[in-house]
């Protein structure tokens, strides 16, 4: 089954308004709950004092209305008396350049190597799971909530410490550390590593030490959630997943490596929703299991004011739809009633906090009747595509720390919307799958690898020579391959494996954004537009299919060609307009349609077109034979219309 549902505190209501809110739940169909994250005051008054009673009861009540429970852990929001016990306890930030201590007055306030936080994280998480972690309403886990190195982490002495540790670890010997991050420039040298403190975050500091931070930081972070899914495994079976936001600087893939189910939540605007689809494309690649969306907004979202103004109407039912037809298994709204006071009281609700129905909830009803109609064709097929593209979390920390162009120039938040914007978007009418460096490569046909800083990462370079030999179609570039996974540059050549792969010699390496040049193709003479820099090459063993066309760069190869084996490497000096990668890429679309029509084919013992139209107007497909209209309980053919924010879900005959 699918599960459509939605954040619940019953903590915060008596049991008649729970009663209620359950009735009301129904009338939705929603039949999914999630509970506990932020209650650990409420489950552990005093310290081994455990109360789980209102959390069974709610899950009791919920089950026998079938509805079913996730349960989260509430590390997120130690109680008062777990900062009493411990006083070194909370994280330490900075206010400009000054160190400062967090006070209790949100979440997220613990420092993670903080050995007496992770004991009671282990403790709670363990006692939930013998009262609650096989009650037959139980389908999930969550630990924690939205674990991110918020501030850049904690910069506390013990972290300290410890980072040095892992630099240690890892490096091995001081000498090799500066070498490896050419510390004599700026006379930055270490004596030993006992010199080395975290670098004060979002200031000049050097891009190899940032990056290594960063990386210790989440390293943190993952032991923290790890630790207590094996508490939780002591005494329940149930599957469990993290819920992280979209922001693979903090890797998804490793984080995942210790859990059982992807968890995700998003909150896109309205005119985002294409950057949603990018979002499943790389969640579904992860696990073999069907991703989870624990989080997403009911009409709008906010915090003390509500932010970006009221979904449309209709939009709330496609970003609902949108993960299930994407892999996905699970869609969850935040949160179902408002809160009556505390942080977040401009943030959108399914119902007020006085029980009020926002006006989406007609879009749940319709959700909730469209997968009563859809869900099992949906549940016989799988999104499969031949066609992959590269997202990861070495070069986001990369470019983060080293940006080397204004487009990046942003910390961690402008990687993926310039990848989806200048890529990703390209293929709105095809299957793609989002890969970390980590995934396996056999089942792919072709792999676009843009700013792809370390071409290595998880031993991909060796890898993508094999699969290229063996028939694969790499399209590596522009910004790929010219950084070691610390951020720094090579000092051989400029791209230390797609050179000698590629068949070329960087002529010339500009990585600079300039509307002063062109591209056109050798054959045929058509220009087309170009960004993300202008590297020239020089075709040592292969050949050129574009050059420059303004400037310096006049008549230089901007795009090569190489023959390796059986398969093929296309290298990009440059990005070219979606026109142009398209012509690169020489594949078929799923089918012809408007641009703001998403298309995805899912395939089983029956094979299904899904189009969901993402923003609010009219379009169209069109179909080269006849296909039954699941929906309309209909034979279409030809050019078919859909409505703004409508779904076609169209089965082959």
């Amino acid at each position: 089954m699918f599960y459509i549902g939605t954040a619940y505190y019953p903590e915060l209501w008596d049991r008649e308004e729970i009663k209620k809110d359950v009735e009301r739940m129904k009338s939705l169909g929603l039949n999914t709950v999630r509970i506990g994250e932020f209650a650990w005051s409420t489950m552990e008054k005093a310290e081994g004092v455990y109360d789980f009673e209102i959390f069974k009861y709610v899950m009791d009540v919920m089950y026998e209305n079938g509805i079913y429970t996730v349960l989260c852990t509430p590390s997120c929001t130690p109680p008062r008396w777990v900062f009493k016990k411990h006083p070194d306890l909370m994280r330490h930030s900075y206010n400009g350049y000054n160190r400062i201590v967090v006070d209790v007055h949100s979440r997220c306030h613990p420092c993670k190597t903080h050995k007496g936080i992770r004991v009671l994280n282990a403790k709670i998480a363990e006692e939930m799971s013998k009262a609650l972690g096989n009650h037959p309403g139980l389908i999930g886990w969550q630990i924690d909530n939205e674990v991110y190195p918020y501030d850049f982490g904690c910069f506390c002495d013990r972290c300290a410490s410890e980072f040095r540790v892992y630099l240690k670890n890892k490096y091995k010997t001081i000498e090799n550390l500066n070498k490896k991050w050419v510390t004599n420039r700026w006379s930055l040298n270490y004596d030993s590593f006992d010199d080395i403190n975290p670098p004060a975050p979002k200031s000049w500091e050097h891009p190899s030490h940032s990056v290594e931070w960063w990386r210790f930081q989440c390293q943190l972070i993952n032991t923290y959630v790890w630790e207590q899914a094996e508490a939780i495994r002591k005494h329940s079976s149930a599957p469990i997943g993290t819920d992280m936001m979209m922001d693979n600087a903090f890797s998804y893939s490793i984080m995942n490596k210790g859990l059982d189910v992807v968890q995700h939540n998003h909150y896109d605007n309205q005119d985002e929703l294409y950057k949603t689809f990018f979002n499943y494309d790389f969640y579904r690649t992860l696990k073999k299991t069907p991703f989870w969306v624990t989080e997403t907004q009911p009409g709008y979202n906010g915090s003390y004011a509500a932010y970006n103004g009221y979904r449309p109407c209709g939009h709330n039912y496609i970003n609902s739809l949108a993960p299930i037809v994407q892999g996905g298994e699970m869609n969850l709204y935040w949160l179902f009633r408002s809160h009556p006071t505390g942080h977040e009281l401009g943030h959108g609700a399914v119902y007020s906090s006085a029980g009020v129905p926002s006006p989406i909830a007609p879009s749940i009803k319709k959700l909730a009747q469209t997968l009563d109609t859809c869900g099992d064709f949906l549940k016989k097929t799988k999104v499969k595509s031949k066609l992959a593209l590269t997202y990861s979390s070495t070069s986001v920390k990369n470019f983060m720390f080293a940006p080397i162009i204004t487009k990046l120039d942003n910390f961690d938040h402008s990687f993926r919307p310039l990848i989806i914007d200048t890529f990703y978007d390209a293929f709105r009418h095809y299957n793609v799958d989002v890969i970390e460096t980590d995934k396996d490569l056999d089942e792919y046909e072709i792999i676009l690898a843009p700013l792809l800083s370390c071409f290595d990462d998880c031993g991909f370079g060796e890898r993508v020579t094999k699969w290229v030999e063996n028939g694969g179609t790499l399209i590596a570039g522009p910004l790929s391959d010219i950084m070691t996974d610390y951020a720094a540059k090579h000092t051989d050549k400029t791209y230390s494996i797609l050179e000698e792969l590629g068949g070329i010699k960087v002529k010339h390496h500009l990585p600079v954004e300039q509307d002063n040049f062109k591209a056109k193709w050798t054959q045929g003479g058509e220009f087309f537009d170009i960004s993300l820099g202008c590297d020239a090459y020089d075709c040592v063993d292969s050949e050129c299919l574009a050059t420059y066309e303004g400037f310096d760069l006049e008549g230089m190869c901007a795009i090569s060609k190489r023959k390796v084996g059986k398969g093929t490497v296309i290298i990009l000096g440059t990005a070219p307009d979606k026109k142009a990668l398209l012509k690169l890429i020489d594949k078929a679309p799923i089918a012809d349609a408007s641009q703001n029509v998403f298309l995805t084919k899912r395939e089983g013992d029956e094979n299904i077109i899904c189009a969901l139209e993402i923003e609010g107007k009219c379009g169209y497909v069109m179909l080269d034979k006849e296909y039954y209209d699941i929906l309309g309980k209909k034979t279409v053919s030809g050019k078919v219309e859909i409505e703004p924010y409508g779904a076609l879900f169209l089965k082959e005959i």
